[in-house]
């Protein structure tokens, strides 16, 4: 089955040079928080943690604002917490095969993967024929054409910035308060 969803793939830049100087257990611990930041961004923003890559994930969702809002989030968060590694990512919307239930194939899935790729320390990198509505506090600017590996020609990318101002897609901090009848 065919489905429209945007992808984001994060990267935690320095992560491997960080560990061969401060060793696993640092490691380890930057990486714990790292995870639990997402965890608790992605509640907040409405968006699918589909799989944990080392020391990076994959986010899939529904909706392209919700994915832009939880990155740029995620970015400002992990800067403060995460130091002194930094987040990279790379977004990216169209359809995508839904496959055996539980993964994503397509030609947005690899955009968005070789984004974060060709991404540096805090960039957040976005095919500009893909962007649809930015949502209130976030802009784009021209980063410039690239070379994706498996892409033919130059794809035109813009780097996000800002802060999204609307705070929470999700009211889940009363779900505790409410009764199922009333």
């Amino acid at each position: 089955m065919r489905v429209p969803r945007t992808f984001v793939f994060l990267d935690l830049s320095g992560f491997t040079n960080y560990t061969a100087a401060y060793g696993d257990d640092a490691a380890g611990r930057i990486l714990s928080t790292f995870r639990t930041l997402v965890r608790e961004v992605a509640s907040e923003r409405g968006v699918r943690i589909a799989k944990w890559l080392g020391d990076g994930c994959m986010i899939v969702s529904v909706d392209q604002a919700g994915a832009i809002e939880f990155t740029m989030d995620l970015e400002r968060r992990a800067a403060r917490v995460c130091a002194p590694l930094t987040l990279r990512a790379g977004l990216a919307t169209g359809h995508a095969l839904l496959f055996e239930g539980d993964d994503y194939i397509g030609s947005a899935v690899n955009m968005a993967s070789r984004l974060c790729d060709h991404a540096t320390n805090f960039d957040v990198l976005m095919p500009t024929m893909h962007l649809e509505r930015l949502p209130e506090g976030v802009e784009a600017e021209q980063y410039g054409e690239v070379e994706l590996p498996g892409f033919p020609g130059a794809v035109d990318v813009v780097r996000l910035s800002g802060t999204p101002t609307r705070t929470d897609r999700n009211d889940t901090g009363e779900l505790w308060t409410r009764t199922p009848f009333g």
